[in-house]
């Protein structure tokens, strides 16, 4: 070996570069120009962790919220800056040490605590699940959050009987369609409510044996008609505007279950009005322990964010899921997609309240 050569060799080799990702960021609350995409080095799993390639992204008016920085969880666990987001899919580039039973290549579906807006993302073991095979990376992205809100109102909150006569507001969103689904797929007749005519159709395919369209329709005088002795079951997100009919429609031993305040944000412009959220907040009823004993009547109300830790609920509600699309028993929400430079009108779009199923993020 020349003297050239065993300089060479005795040179340290140098490390490789880190491979670079991209990520939506918000440094703190505001309209869409919070939402800045921003390059980062992409880090390796730790013991217990995978690293996925993300090939798809969920939308979730939830995300909305925190820009707007009123999500409560958002600000415990996390503060500013923060990356949103729940739910991805894609593929498995890499595992931790301990962790044997999930391989690089393999195609999944991972829920986060927040940060699900990049192209690389590491989470924990326990929150990596297989993507169904007849479930494209899009579809899949647009499933965890909207199907384990809907499983865990149904199945850990509400049991409904077969036959149970259910009222679904947003019947054709994310979280209402999944509702839909679910609850026929439980024997349920399911009364569905929509806000806009082009949606009708839609909750009709998804199982509604009614459509209610409130933009046309008397929205309670319809409901009445078809439940006269009220409901089992009533499913709430829209906060102040229907919470107290919602309640005043169920028969005894009726539950109402609540899982959001949308009519409480903005439709359009990105910010909150301080004045209609203080008014809201004001009328937002009072629901007396003394009276719903009385009335034999039930409020029920959760937010998924604070259930990360629950992993006995989580295993088995993803196993029903998973099991359900790829038996064809349910279908993923149709999606809409967006490049994830065009974060910031997806916001828009879920804001405005006339999209349908899904809006997924493609980085």
């Amino acid at each position: 070996m020349s003297s050239a050569s065993a300089a060479a060799a005795r040179r340290p080799t140098a490390p490789a570069p880190a491979q670079r990702g991209r990520k939506v960021v918000i440094p703190k609350a505001g309209s869409y120009d919070r939402l800045t995409l921003v390059d980062f080095d992409v880090a390796e799993p730790g013991p217990g962790e995978v690293a996925v390639d993300v090939r798809a992204v969920g939308v979730n008016y939830a995300d909305v919220i925190v820009r707007m920085g009123l999500y409560a969880s958002a600000k415990e666990f996390v503060g500013w800056p923060i990356t949103p987001g729940f739910e991805v899919s894609g593929v498995v580039r890499a595992v931790g040490a301990g962790v044997d039973d999930v391989k690089p290549g393999d195609e999944v579906v991972a829920v986060t605590l927040f940060n699900g807006y990049t192209s690389h993302l590491v989470t924990r073991r326990e929150y990596v699940f297989p993507k169904p095979a007849n479930v494209s990376f899009e579809a899949a992205a647009g499933v965890p959050a909207v199907l384990l809100t809907a499983w865990y109102a149904i199945h850990e909150l509400a049991h409904p009987r077969p036959g149970a006569v259910c009222l679904v507001h947003s019947a054709a969103g994310g979280v209402g369609g999944s509702l839909v689904q679910l609850l026929k797929l439980a024997g349920c007749t399911v009364v569905g409510v929509v806000g806009r005519s082009h949606k009708v159709a839609v909750a009709k395919e998804l199982g509604c044996d009614v459509v209610i369209d409130k933009s046309t329709q008397d929205l309670w005088a319809e409901a009445e008609r078809h439940a006269p002795g009220g409901y089992d079951v009533v499913f709430d997100a829209n906060g102040v505007a229907t919470l107290k009919d919602s309640y005043a429609h169920l028969r005894k031993a009726g539950k109402l279950v609540v899982y959001g305040f949308h009519t409480m944000m903005p439709k359009s412009g990105g910010r909150p009005s301080w004045l209609k959220l203080g008014y809201d907040f004001l009328r937002t009823p009072r629901f007396s322990p003394l009276e719903m004993t009385t009335s034999s009547k039930s409020v029920l109300a959760f937010n998924l964010s604070y259930l990360f830790d629950r992993l006995d609920i989580l295993a088995p509600a993803i196993a029903d899921i998973g099991r359900w699309l790829e038996e064809g028993a349910i279908q993923a929400p149709p999606v809409t997609t967006y490049p994830l430079a065009d974060v910031a009108r997806a916001h828009a779009d879920i804001e405005s309240g006339n999209t349908v199923g899904k809006l997924v993020l493609i980085p």
